[in-house]
């Protein structure tokens, strides 16, 4: 559902447990180690690590480090300056919106933070990163009158969202963030055609329940991790009705105590309700609770070799994503919009897989044709036919004429042997 877009859109963690570098800014699942420490964090071969027993750490009074964006305030001067010096113009543009926290933040002040770098990807394009330092999905628990939006000020997740709808005051959510007001000013609810969603982090440091049935204490959805997702998504979607949703997970992170000793990882450290990979799942029970909606992996290696042994590639501070590992994410990130509007074909998305020690970020994934052809004819047949944007044949690519009695092969062999069965 592309729209008509004014394009002057802006560029916008007891036992004393720490997390270094916090002050940055802020399926099938790998078993972690039981305990990390430097020999395990620097092993090439992660066998043993998965091979070992996990035991869940239980901090019992979890330190909160400083999740603040620290490129807020260039981002600022960008996002006006280009607002203000840009010629609008109306064009029919993919429109992608991120929430989210630190992770979607970081880089802005460069043009290197995760939603730039999809744009970059995806093909007549605009991202609106409204992603802010520090801040958690739910609501928090220190704002006891959720219904009073008149003074709403909150910048959560669901408080973000009721900025964008219109149901509470931009000036009050963001009143230190005139470009945030900006973005969200350029573009409208109803022309959105996809959303990218990442919170987890802040929410596991704030000890934030998973879901109201994950504790004893009674919590409104709005005060669960999960709750407030899917109120938000709801949200969007009664303001945007054809958009489709992509959750990033919580990104994967090995922490340390005020010693600078390895505690463990985002496997077996918990706050009391569950480790960062079980608000990860939780996510994963988002996406497929709603509909459009689906999970983009950053936890549990699906897309990306992000582990023990290739940690110090990907994370900056053992938390926040190096450059190279947002380009990483990115590129996971734009094959979902891109298989949706026939840029590549949808199988990318499930086949494409980043080991850090090769990765090309000029390099544009392509499956092998011959792979595409036999696992997904419906999609060899739109590539054949030159369909897909950014994805042609070329001499290497088999012509339909092959395709179709390669086919009429492989139909013939699976009936020869359902016969002989």
């Amino acid at each position: 559902m592309k729209k008509k877009l004014m394009t002057a859109a802006a560029l916008t963690m007891a036992f004393s447990v720490m997390i270094t570098g916090c002050s940055l800014g802020k399926d099938d699942t790998k078993e972690a180690t039981e305990y990390i420490n430097d020999e395990t964090l620097n092993a090439t071969d992660d066998s043993s690590a998965l091979d070992s027993v996990t035991n869940i750490i239980v901090a019992e009074d979890l330190a909160t480090p400083d999740f603040e964006d620290y490129t807020t305030a260039a981002a600022t001067t960008e996002a006006t300056t280009e607002a203000t010096t840009q010629e609008p113009e109306k064009e029919d543009k993919v429109v992608m919106v991120f929430f989210g926290d630190s992770q979607i933040a970081n880089g802005r002040n460069d043009g290197t933070d995760i939603p730039t770098l999809v744009g970059q990807r995806v093909p007549n394009s605009v991202s609106i990163n409204l992603a802010i330092g520090g801040t958690t999905a739910s609501l928090e628990a220190s704002t006891a009158n959720y219904q009073d939006y008149e003074n709403w000020t909150s910048n959560s997740f669901v408080g973000m969202v009721h900025a964008f709808t219109g149901k509470v005051k931009k000036d009050n959510v963001l009143s230190s963030m005139p470009a945030l007001i900006t973005a969200m000013d350029s573009v409208n609810p109803a022309d959105v055609d996809y959303y990218f969603i990442e919170y987890g982090a802040n929410d596991f440091f704030a000890k934030v329940p998973l879901d109201k049935f994950n504790t004893d204490v009674h919590y409104e959805d709005i005060y669960t991790y999960y709750g407030a997702l899917r109120l938000g998504i709801s949200e969007l979607r009664q303001a945007s009705p054809n958009a489709k949703f992509f959750l990033i997970s919580p990104v994967y992170g090995i922490y340390k105590d005020n010693s600078g000793n390895y505690l463990g990882d985002s496997y077996v450290v918990s706050n009391g309700f569950g480790t960062l990979s079980d608000y990860a799942k939780k996510m994963g029970n988002v996406s497929a609770d709603e509909e459009n909606c689906f999970l983009v992996d950053a936890m549990f290696m699906s897309r990306f070799d992000l582990y023990l042994d290739t940690a110090d590639q990907y994370l900056m501070d053992n938390v926040h994503l190096t450059e190279t590992g947002r380009r990483i994410l990115a590129r996971m990130c734009a094959h979902w919009p891109n298989g949706f509007e026939f840029n590549e074909p949808k199988a990318y998305r499930e086949s494409d897989f980043v080991n850090i020690a090769t990765f090309d970020p000029d390099e544009f994934y392509r499956l092998d044709d011959g792979v595409l052809m036999d696992a997904f004819p419906d999609q060899f047949e739109l590539l054949v036919n030159g369909e897909y944007k950014l994805v042609k044949p070329n001499e290497n690519t088999p012509t339909l004429e092959q395709a179709k009695e390669a086919w009429a092969a492989k139909e013939s062999q699976s009936s020869q042997e359902a016969t002989q069965e």
